[in-house]
């Protein structure tokens, strides 16, 4: 356990994948870590296992109220909040002809307007201690163009980065921070990242096929103990300073079984 203040940080996002592994991390770094998500039973395994008084609360970001409710849960417990991590998303695999209303109504309220309505819950407590509020987005929002089959993951996180940007300039007090991440297996069992866990298995291996053919794919994976150190340090840099925008993108690599597995 490190021995630097214990910072009160929301992970949001963090039942599973890279919002278990953050939220994992940054409390065996000091921080006193709220787990966010809908699903209870996992929140409260990723509770245990990271200790040093973590919480596992309930919230469904698509819902105003509930996220209000929530961030008030862990404000009592914590008396504060210092780091809002925005860690959850979603990504349909079709190309954008494909794309019915309903799927790109579900992909902007998870990861766009869920985004914007747990910040606006937070943001009164993260003004009040001059916190920090970072959002993982995507290289294909960018770093490099959208990727075919998953362009309408790309315009999601695209207006996610200008939705960061929209809340800096009407709350300068707070330290956001768009941060966007290249592809990461997490960690393993429940912080393996389920990023395309209801995808068409066939579908996706034609799709990995096409990106490693045409060079979107690389072979290479975000070490998630990288991510977490990016993000402690983010959300250490205390009220003097900040950091708008991180890009973590990986070395190019000949890890492709690894890669199918994603």
């Amino acid at each position: 356990m490190s021995d630097r203040p214990a910072l009160r940080a929301a992970v949001v996002g963090a039942s599973a994948g890279l919002g278990r592994s953050i939220g994992i991390g940054l409390a065996k770094k000091g921080s006193r870590v709220a787990f966010l998500a809908r699903r209870h039973d996992r929140l409260v395994r990723a509770m245990d296992e990271a200790g040093n008084g973590a919480i596992a609360v309930t919230c469904d970001v698509t819902d105003a109220a509930a996220s209000q409710r929530a961030v008030a849960e862990v404000v009592e417990e914590f008396g504060g909040l210092d780091a809002l991590v925005y860690t959850t998303g979603m990504g349909v695999l079709a190309p954008l002809a494909d794309v019915t209303s309903e799927q790109w109504a579900q992909l902007f309220a998870t990861n766009v307007t869920g985004a914007s309505l747990i910040t606006a819950a937070a943001a009164p407590h993260l003004a009040e201690s001059a916190g920090s509020a970072v959002y993982l987005s995507s290289l294909s929002a960018s770093y490099t163009t959208p990727w075919p089959f998953l362009g309408s993951y790309a315009v999601t996180k695209g207006a996610l980065d200008k939705l960061v940007e929209a809340w800096r300039v009407e709350h300068p007090n707070i330290g956001f921070t768009r941060l966007a991440v290249g592809d990461s297996l997490g960690g393993t069992g429940d912080s393996q990242t389920e990023f395309s866990s209801g995808w068409d298995p066939d579908a996706l291996e034609k799709a990995i096929r096409f990106w490693m053919e045409n060079k979107y794919m690389l072979g290479g994976l975000i070490d998630v103990e990288h991510l977490v150190e990016v993000v402690d340090n983010v959300i250490r840099c205390g009220s003097s300073a900040f950091i708008p925008y991180i890009t973590l993108a990986p070395r190019a690599s000949d890890a492709v079984k690894e890669l199918r597995q994603w």
